[in-house]
């Protein structure tokens, strides 16, 4: 599958413990914030990039609960060094 650099950045944030909080205007979602596990705030993470993931099915959510990494979208992150 072919994931653009921002979509690895999102990924690899969500693989590694983050989240995506969304807000919700009736039904449809209108505003998204990826945090880290850390709660930094990813500015990257766009509607349109959290639609294409959600789109795909890398990334889902139970309950209404934030959304999170989904087991394919483990499969299709790459590895990458963490240097912090």
């Amino acid at each position: 599958m072919n994931i653009s650099k921002l979509e690895q950045r999102v990924l690899h944030v969500l693989a590694q413990g983050g989240f995506i909080k969304h807000t919700r205007d009736g039904k449809d979602i209108v505003e998204v914030d990826c945090f880290s596990r850390d709660g930094y705030r990813l500015a990257d993470c766009t509607l349109s990039l959290f639609k294409r993931l959600k789109r795909r099915g890398l990334i889902h959510s139970i309950g209404g609960q934030p959304y999170r990494i989904s087991r394919l979208g483990l499969d299709c992150v790459r590895a990458q060094a963490d240097n912090r």
